[in-house]
C-alpha cells in the first residue's frame, strides 16, 4: 500500500442518493420567513400603528417634535376633509406660529396620563410621598 492510499480514501462506486422531498428543501426558507416576520415585520407594524394613533390623538396644548426637529406647542388642530392630510398649528416661539402636516409629528412630549396623575395628587398625598 502506498503512502498516498493512506491519505486519500478510495472512492468506490455507490448508488445515487435519493432526491430530498420538495417540502424538506423549502422548510428552511419558510422557517426564515416566519422568524423574519415575528422579529422584524410584526413589531414594526405595531410601532407604526401606535405612531398613527399618537398623531391622530394630538390635541391642543400638546408639546411635540416634528420630523424636522422643530419643537412646538399645538395651538390648533385643523379639521380634515375627506382625502386630505391633517394640519396643526404649532407655536414655536412667542408670537411665531407655523402650520405643519400632522403626519410630520414624530413625538408627543406631553403625556396626558402623567399630567392627569399629577393633578389628582392632593397635598396630603404629596406630603406623604415627601416623608418617605
Amino acid at each position: 500500500m502506498a503512502l498516498i492510499d493512506l491519505l486519500i480514501s478510495p472512492a468506490f462506486a455507490q448508488a445515487a442518493g435519493e432526491a430530498p422531498s420538495p417540502l424538506a428543501s423549502f422548510a428552511p426558507i419558510i422557517l426564515l420567513f416566519f422568524i423574519f416576520y415575528f422579529l422584524v415585520i410584526r413589531p414594526q407594524n405595531k410601532k407604526m400603528k401606535a405612531h398613527r394613533e399618537m398623531v391622530a390623538n394630538t390635541q391642543k396644548g400638546d408639546e411635540v417634535i416634528t420630523a424636522g426637529g422643530i419643537y412646538g406647542k399645538v395651538t390648533k388642530v385643523h379639521a380634515v376633509a375627506e382625502g386630505e392630510q391633517g394640519k396643526v398649528s404649532l407655536r414655536i416661539a412667542e408670537g411665531v406660529e407655523v402650520f405643519v402636516q400632522q403626519n410630520t409629528i414624530s413625538q408627543v412630549l406631553t403625556k396626558r396620563e402623567h399630567v392627569a396623575e399629577v393633578k389628582t395628587d392632593t397635598p396630603a398625598k404629596k406630603a406623604a410621598n415627601d416623608n418617605k
